[in-house]
């Protein structure tokens, strides 16, 4: 180490040939974690992220990782090490916010079973946010996660508008049946509305090379799940609280007429 380099890449893509700048440091040995070190830089260009050119190199990387000593090691660092600590930070507080999110849910719907279907509906999410990242070409970092966590309370919010308007057409003497079906009908427009605004909020940022991983994961997410929600979550209270279409309001019993969980 008495002839310490820190080398420096000019060539951001993965290609086969690579531009190499070598340079002497100062009289200094650089240490990480008590190590000696050797950093190699690069910067990326144009619309490419780090962990972009990262998941393309690993297969690379790993060849070179074998062929170590066991002392010896590669790490990555820069921005992928950022996101992946800015990742545990968040998740470190995920617990909290899901705790006071079912304290606040259960004080507004009143019933656990209510309380699972809203739930249920928000892991549908998912379908689009993995349709649209991979569309895309967008990666899953710690921006994306974000888009991820606030899709989650989007998704709830219409699911619990929703169950909220099946309630009170219950309250308003309509049949279980019609209920489920006018509560559908009547929210379909503001609920689209709204998931309308929020994707088309998203479209500006998803040229952006920093935000546009947490646009695609908004916007991909609300689509699927905005339909999905308007489908399944009618379909799954129906099917819980067994309600048929040929019940009549004076003979709805305990399967048809939802009781309280």
């Amino acid at each position: 180490m008495d002839d310490h380099r820190k080398y420096q890449s000019n060539n951001t893509k993965n290609r086969n040939l690579w531009i190499m700048s070598q340079a002497l440091s100062d009289a200094y040995l650089w240490r990480r974690d008590r190590l000696p070190t050797i950093t190699v830089q690069a910067d990326v260009t144009g619309d490419v992220q780090a962990a972009t050119v990262v998941s393309k190199l690993e297969p690379q990387m790993a060849a070179v990782r074998g062929g170590l000593m066991p002392s010896e090691n590669i790490v990555v660092g820069g921005a992928v090490e950022k996101s992946a600590q800015s990742n545990y930070y968040l998740m470190l507080e995920v617990p909290m916010m899901a705790a006071i999110t079912l304290v606040i849910l259960i004080f507004q719907l009143q019933s656990f079973s209510r309380l699972l279907m809203v739930l249920s509906v928000a892991p549908l999410g998912l379908i689009g946010v993995v349709v649209a990242m991979l569309l895309g070409n967008s990666p899953l970092g710690f921006v994306a996660t974000l888009g991820i966590l606030a899709l989650v309370g989007m998704i709830v919010r219409n699911s619990v508008i929703l169950v909220d308007q099946i309630q009170h057409n219950h309250a308003a003497g309509m049949r279980s049946w019609d209920a489920v079906v006018f509560a559908a009908v009547h929210r379909l427009r503001p609920i689209l509305l709204t998931a309308a605004a929020a994707i088309l909020g998203m479209i500006p940022i998803m040229r952006d090379v920093f935000w546009a991983p947490m646009a695609y994961a908004i916007s991909g997410g609300l689509a699927g799940a905005t339909l999905l929600t308007l489908l399944f979550l009618p379909t799954l209270y129906i099917a819980c609280f067994r309600i048929r279409e040929d019940e009549h309001e004076g003979h709805l019993g305990e399967a048809a007429k939802p009781q309280e969980a």
